[in-house]
């Protein structure tokens, strides 16, 4: 399960807010009469759908996983929280849907006509990640329901089985990683390609459109995280403690960056900063933290876990940082000079941002799954329950099979998009272009020029990228 959802939310980024940065810069083609902006918006849309078909086979397995895997947790509370999984089902196929009609549509519809009928696909998305984060948010705050005496749920209230407390710190936090998370993946292919020499304004468009977009969700994603700290702090104190090391509950506890928890209650290793988890938590030296051995060592994450989850914090929250001095300078140079900063540490930088957020992202999902351990459903199902009694020999045959399809799934995601690119430069090249026509070569919308013809407007400098 860690090894598909960890391989999953590789694609999410992309998925959630690809169609949105995709259709910003088909806007900006339309409402500008810019070609070279439409020429983008459709070379990024046959990625969007690559990267769609491959998120529905890795999505397909986390759905079959959740029945094989942890049927002692869907029998007893499917139907209290099974809502949100129907929810993201609907989304689903409403994306693949309205995928085909956006691809379909180009050439062969009048454009603004295309462009409306593509701007449900982000709310689409958007929708899909509401309903995946209302079943998680409620597995780390449960409620919407009562038990009888088996103890087994009954009388389920739907509406607060979905807006758990959790749920809008959650969902919020999520979004906006996904959409700061796709500008930086996007930013940076085109940041490498600067570094290569092309300073061609099709390259500078497709990096300071997304850039600008995640440079501006920087700051406020920030700030979403702080709120969901904050949250964690009061909803699930347990596991704020593991995620910050609080041994005992006391006032003035210190902030740990890094290092690691052992047995007694001690902190090998890491920065020690006095008062500053007291301040972060509750804006006072004074304020209380709950530690890990307020309840018993059964109900709390080992030191193991707590580490674990306190490094993915740690990382999480580096990173961020030096995300925001990316856009800090960013900002800056183009306030100066409305132009892009021209130092290469800035584009390599860049460069490097995209993978960066992509680790984001994955320490934030080891955060909240680790720090929530012993439990699945918090302080009401332990794993331990949930788990599926079959054979461990089974299990690591089937693990071995899912690594294996997921090697050669996410191994034909990139020749396909590395085979688009190959064609796409060979259409940006004056002679190879009678060798690359094809139906993302060619200008946007009008008469499809025939094939040993030069459409204007669509020649930028050789090599390149998506």
């Amino acid at each position: 399960m860690a090894f598909t959802l960890a391989s999953h939310i590789l694609l999410v980024p992309l998925g959630v807010a690809l169609p949105f940065v995709t259709l910003v810069m088909h806007h900006r083609g339309l409402r500008k009469g810019d070609p070279t902006a439409l020429l983008l918006a459709r070379r990024w849309s046959a990625v969007m759908a690559v990267q769609f078909a491959v998120g529905i086979v890795t999505g397909t397995v986390l759905s079959f996983e959740f029945g094989l895997l942890w049927p002692g947790m869907m029998g007893r509370w499917g139907d209290v929280f099974g809502l949100g999984f129907g929810v993201e089902a609907w989304a689903f196929f409403l994306e693949a849907i309205l995928i085909a009609i956006y691809l379909y549509g180009w050439r062969r519809l009048k454009p603004w006509t295309h462009f409306w009928l593509g701007v449900p696909l982000p709310l689409a998305a958007l929708l899909g990640a509401f309903g995946i984060i209302a079943a998680n948010s409620w597995m780390n705050t449960p409620q919407g329901f009562t038990l009888d005496a088996a103890g087994r749920p009954i009388d389920v209230k739907v509406q607060q089985a979905v807006f758990t407390p959790m749920f809008g710190p959650q969902y919020w936090h999520f979004v906006v990683a996904m959409f700061l998370t796709a500008g930086y993946v996007v930013a940076g292919v085109y940041a490498v390609g600067w570094l290569r020499g092309r300073r061609d304004r099709y390259h500078r468009l497709g990096f300071t459109v997304p850039f600008t977009a995640a440079a501006i969700l920087t700051p406020v994603q920030f700030v979403l995280g702080d709120a969901i700290a904050r949250a964690v702090f009061h909803k699930q104190p347990v596991k704020f403690a593991a995620t910050e090391l609080v041994w005992d509950t006391d006032t003035h506890v210190p902030e740990y960056m890094f290092g690691r928890l052992q047995e007694d209650g001690t902190i090998k290793g890491g920065l020690k900063i006095p008062q500053l988890d007291s301040i972060l938590a509750g804006f006072s030296p004074s304020t209380q933290v709950t530690g890990l051995t307020s309840v018993p060592a059964s109900d709390r994450p080992t030191v193991t876990q707590a580490t674990i989850a306190h490094w993915a914090f740690d990382i999480m929250v580096t990173i961020g940082s030096l995300l925001i001095l990316l856009a800090l300078w960013y900002g800056w140079c183009w306030l100066r000079r409305r132009d892009l900063p021209r130092s290469r540490w800035f584009f390599r930088c860049a460069a490097v941002a995209g993978a960066a957020s992509l680790l984001t992202v994955e320490c934030g999902w080891i955060t909240t799954e680790v720090g929530r351990q012993p439990w699945i459903v918090y302080q009401n199902m332990r794993v331990s329950e949930a788990v599926t009694p079959t054979a461990a020999a089974s299990l690591w045959t089937m693990f071995g099979i899912v690594v294996t399809v997921y090697v050669l799934v996410f191994g034909a995601f990139l020749v396909v998009v590395l085979k688009m690119r190959t064609r796409w430069r060979l259409a940006d090249s004056g002679p190879g272009r009678a060798l690359a026509e094809g139906p993302e070569t060619d200008t946007p919308y009008g008469p499809r020029p025939e094939p040993a013809s030069n459409a204007p407007g669509t020649h930028r400098a050789p090599g390149s990228e998506l």
